[in-house]
C-alpha cells in the first residue's frame, strides 16, 4: 500500500460519518461474500463503492418500493463481474422483490442471507447479474460491453417514448440511464459501436461512468491498452469529464450534476480508482478475479477501522441509504402516477397505448391488415413478403420499432413513408444502426428491456458478428426480433462468404430462441402472427433473398400450421416416405412429392419452419406429423446437417450442406449440391429400397 493510500485509510478511520460507514459497508459486504464463496471479483466493488453510493443516494430517481416504475432512472452494471457492488446497493437500498407480473412478493430483493450465499445454487445473487432473476437488476451483464450497448437502447427508448407521449403539462418520460463500465468494456468492440451510435444520436439522457483502474486479469492494462479513452469519446461526440479519485464523492457529485445539465450530447465520466482499495492487494491484478484471502480481509478491515465481523451492517446504514433514495424516488413516483391518471383522461387513446406497452400486450385487431398472398408460381422472396407484413403491423403497433445494420433496402425492414429516428426527430420509426451488427444487437435488447417490441436485421451470415446479444436476448427472455435475410446458398453469386451454412444449427442449439424459416409468403404472415403474440422469448426470422412460389393453400394445408412449428403440408393415404423441409426447400419438396405421387409412391410433405415450436407440442401432435411407423424420412435444407438426425431417425437421410457454398448463379448451385427435384426423388426412392 502506498504512503498516500495509507494516509487516506488513516483519515477514513477517523471519519465516522454515516456516508463513510455506508460506503465501507458496501466494500466489506462485497469482499466477505467473495471470500465465503471462494469465488468472485472483490476489487472493483471495493474501489467503486463511493461512486455507487454517490450516484444512488444523491441522483438516481428510483423508488425501492416500486422497482418497476416506468419513469425510473436505469442503472446498468456493464462491468458485470463486479456484481457484489450491485447486490450490496440493492440490499442497502431496501428494494422490494416483485415477481414476473410486477406484483410484490413481500420479500427483500436481496437479503443479507442472499449475499451470504453469493454464487451458490438457487441464490438471488449469481456470479453475474441476471435480469428477471434478481429484482433491481435492469439487464443481464457479464460479457463485457453488452451493458454499454443495452444502456444506449434504454436511452433511445426513453427518447422515443418521450417524443410520442409527453404533452404540455404531462412529462411522463424524462428518466436518465447510467452505465458503470470498466477497462474491459472499453476494449470490447461492441462498446465502441454503441458509443458511436449514442454520440451520433446526441443522447443527453445517457451517462457512462468509466472505472479507469488500469488493471486487467493479466496485469496492468498497458500490456495491451494504452489509448486515451477520453479523447476517443470526445471524437464520438460525448461530453467527457474526469474525476481523479473515486473516493472523492464531492467531485463525483459535481460530475453527475454536469451530466444532468448537459442537453446536447451523452456524458462520459472517467473515474480513476485503485482496485481493491484499502487492501494489501490494492492496485494489483490479484484484487480482480479471486478472493482476497482470510488474512488480507482481516488486514483490510483493520485499515478501514472495521470490526472483525463477517457481513456486518452497522446500525443506521440501511435506514440512511433507503431514506436517501426512497425519499426522493417515492415522491417522484407518486407524482408520476397522479400525472398519468390525469393524462389518460386528457389523452385516452395515447393512454391506452401506454397501458398496452407497459403490460406487454397488443391492441385488438393488431393483425387485421396482414395480407393473405394469392397462389403464385413465381412468388416472392420471403424477405419481400416479410416487409409487406411488417408494414401492415406497424401502423397498428407503433411501438414495433427497429431497423438494420445498413441493409434495410435488402432486408426489407424499412417502414414506408415513415420518418427516421434521428437527433432532430426522436419520434421517428426507422432506425439506422450503421454497419454495426454487434452494437445493433445490444441496443435492440436495451429497447426490448424498456417494453418496446424491437427488431434488428442483417444478412444471416452476419449473425456471427452479433451472436452475444442474440444469445443474451434468450437468456433474458426478451421479445427481441431478429430478422435475418439471405438465408442460404440461395444468395448465389456473392459466394461462400455470404452464404450461411452453420448458422441455422447455431440458433437451433441456443435454448429459448424460436428460429422460424418460413416456406412461402403465407408462412411468413403466419410467422409474424405467432412471434408477435408470444413475446416471452426472442424470435429469429430467417428469410430468403430469392423468390419462392406462393403455394396454393386450396391444394396444400393452411399456413396456420406454422404456429405449431411443423405441420403436414401435403399427404397421401398411408405414406411410405416423409419429406421434411423448411424455407425455400418446402416448394422443392412439394414438387418432388408430386413426382413421387405420379410414379405411385405415397409420400408426405412436412413443412418444419420452427423446431422450437414443434418441440413444445404434445407427443400426440408430434406423432401425427411424424408417425414413428414411417421410418423412411428425408430432410431437405440448404444448411448444415447437424440436428436433423432427431427428425429423420436412424433409417432416414438428409440433403443438406456439408461444405461451404460457392460463387455462381443459384441454378448452378442447386445442381452442384443436389437441391433438385430429381435428386430428392432419387434419394427418397433409395430410402424405400433399403
Amino acid at each position: 500500500m502506498s504512503d498516500t493510500q495509507t494516509a487516506d485509510v488513516d483519515q477514513l478511520k477517523e471519519d465516522g460519518s454515516i456516508e463513510r460507514l455506508t460506503i465501507d459497508t458496501i466494500r466489506t459486504l462485497s469482499m466477505d461474500a467473495v471470500q465465503k464463496a471462494n469465488s468472485g471479483h472483490p476489487g472493483t466493488p471495493m474501489a467503486l463503492a463511493p461512486v455507487g453510493y454517490t450516484l444512488w443516494s444523491q441522483f438516481l430517481r428510483y423508488d425501492p418500493s416500486t422497482p418497476t416504475w416506468p419513469n425510473r432512472d436505469r442503472f446498468v452494471l456493464s462491468v458485470g463481474h463486479a456484481s457484489m457492488l450491485l447486490y450490496s446497493l440493492i440490499h442497502l437500498a431496501g428494494i422490494e422483490e416483485v415477481d414476473g407480473t410486477g406484483k410484490k412478493t413481500g420479500k427483500e430483493a436481496v437479503s443479507l442471507n442472499d449475499i451470504e450465499n453469493f454464487r451458490q445454487l438457487g441464490s438471488k445473487t449469481p456470479g453475474h447479474p441476471e435480469y428477471r432473476h434478481t429484482t433491481g437488476v435492469e439487464t443481464t451483464t457479464g460479457p463485457l460491453g453488452q451493458g454499454c450497448g443495452n444502456s444506449v437502447g434504454m436511452a433511445i427508448a426513453e427518447r422515443w417514448l418521450a417524443a410520442r407521449y409527453n404533452k404540455d403539462g404531462f412529462t411522463l418520460f424524462d428518466h436518465d440511464v447510467y452505465a458503470l463500465c470498466g477497462d474491459g468494456d472499453m476494449m470490447e468492440g461492441v462498446s465502441a459501436e454503441a458509443a458511436s451510435i449514442a454520440g451520433h444520436l446526441k443522447l443527453s439522457n445517457l451517462c457512462w461512468i468509466y472505472d479507469s483502474n488500469h488493471i486487467s486479469i493479466e496485469g496492468d492494462t498497458a500490456l495491451a491498452f494504452d489509448e486515451d479513452v477520453g479523447k476517443r469519446f470526445q471524437a464520438y461526440g460525448w461530453n467527457v469529464i474526469h474525476v481523479n479519485d473515486a473516493n472523492d464523492c464531492a467531485a463525483m457529485a459535481q460530475a453527475l450534476e454536469t451530466f444532468r445539465k448537459t442537453d446536447d450530447r451523452p456524458t462520459f465520466i472517467v473515474v480513476h480508482s485503485v482496485i481493491g482499495w484499502g487492501s494489501p492487494r490494492a492496485g494489483s491484478e490479484k484484487a480482480h478475479g479471486e478472493p482476497l484471502g482470510v488474512d488480507n480481509v482481516k488486514a483490510t478491515k483493520e485499515a478501514y477501522g472495521w470490526p472483525q465481523k463477517d457481513f456486518y451492517v452497522p446500525d443506521g446504514v440501511e435506514k440512511h441509504f433507503n431514506q436517501a433514495i426512497a425519499g426522493r424516488g417515492r415522491r417522484l413516483r407518486e407524482e408520476w402516477e397522479a400525472s398519468f391518471a390525469k393524462y389518460k383522461s386528457a389523452y385516452p387513446d395515447l393512454g391506452k397505448e401506454l397501458d398496452l406497452i407497459l403490460s406487454d400486450r397488443l391492441p385488438d385487431g393488431w393483425d387485421a391488415d396482414i395480407p393473405t398472398f394469392d397462389p403464385d408460381e413465381k412468388g416472392l422472396a420471403t424477405r419481400d413478403s416479410s416487409g409487406k407484413v411488417l408494414n401492415a403491423i406497424v401502423p397498428k403497433v407503433p411501438w414495433l420499432l427497429g431497423g438494420s445494420a445498413d441493409l434495410a433496402p435488402s432486408t426489407k425492414t424499412d417502414i414506408k413513408n415513415a420518418p427516421s429516428f434521428e437527433p432532430d426527430n426522436y419520434g421517428g420509426t426507422n432506425f439506422h444502426f450503421g454497419v454495426r451488427e454487434h452494437g445493433m444487437g445490444a441496443v435492440v435488447n436495451g429497447m426490448s428491456l424498456s417494453h418496446l417490441r424491437a427488431y434488428g436485421s442483417t444478412f444471416f451470415v452476419f449473425l456471427d458478428y452479433m451472436r452475444p446479444p442474440v444469445r443474451l436476448s434468450s437468456l433474458m427472455e426478451l421479445g427481441s426480433i431478429w430478422v435475418f435475410t439471405h438465408d442460404s446458398i440461395g444468395v448465389g453469386e456473392d459466394g461462400p462468404t455470404h452464404q450461411p451454412i452453420e448458422q441455422l444449427a447455431m440458433l437451433r442449439a441456443t435454448p429459448g430462441i424460436d428460429t422460424i424459416r418460413p416456406g412461402d409468403a403465407n408462412e411468413v404472415a403466419a410467422a409474424w402472427r405467432a412471434l408477435m403474440t408470444d413475446g416471452g422469448h426472442p424470435t429469429a426470422l430467417v428469410l430468403s433473398r430469392q423468390a419462392m412460389p406462393t403455394l396454393d393453400r386450396s391444394t396444400y394445408a393452411s399456413a396456420d400450421g406454422v404456429a405449431k412449428g411443423a405441420y403436414v403440408l401435403a399427404d397421401s393415404e398411408d405414406p411410405q416416405v416423409i419429406l421434411i423441409a423448411s424455407g425455400s426447400e418446402v416448394s422443392l419438396a412439394t414438387r418432388a412429392y408430386e413426382q413421387l405421387k405420379a410414379e405411385g409412391v405415397a409420400a408426405r410433405v412436412v413443412s418444419m419452419p420452427s423446431w422450437f415450436r414443434f418441440e413444445l407440442q404434445d407427443q400426440a401432435y408430434r406423432e401425427s406429423v411424424l408417425p414413428a411407423g414411417v421410418t423412411a424420412r428425408l430432410a431437405v435444407e440448404m444448411g448444415g446437417e447437424m440436428g436433423w438426425d432427431r427428425y429423420v431417425g436412424p433409417k432416414g437421410s438428409t440433403i443438406t450442406m456439408s461444405t461451404f457454398g460457392a460463387s455462381a448463379p443459384l441454378a448452378g448451385l442447386q445442381d452442384k449440391y443436389g437441391f433438385t427435384v430429381e435428386n430428392v426423388v432419387k434419394t427418397a426412392k433409395a430410402l424405400l429400397a433399403k
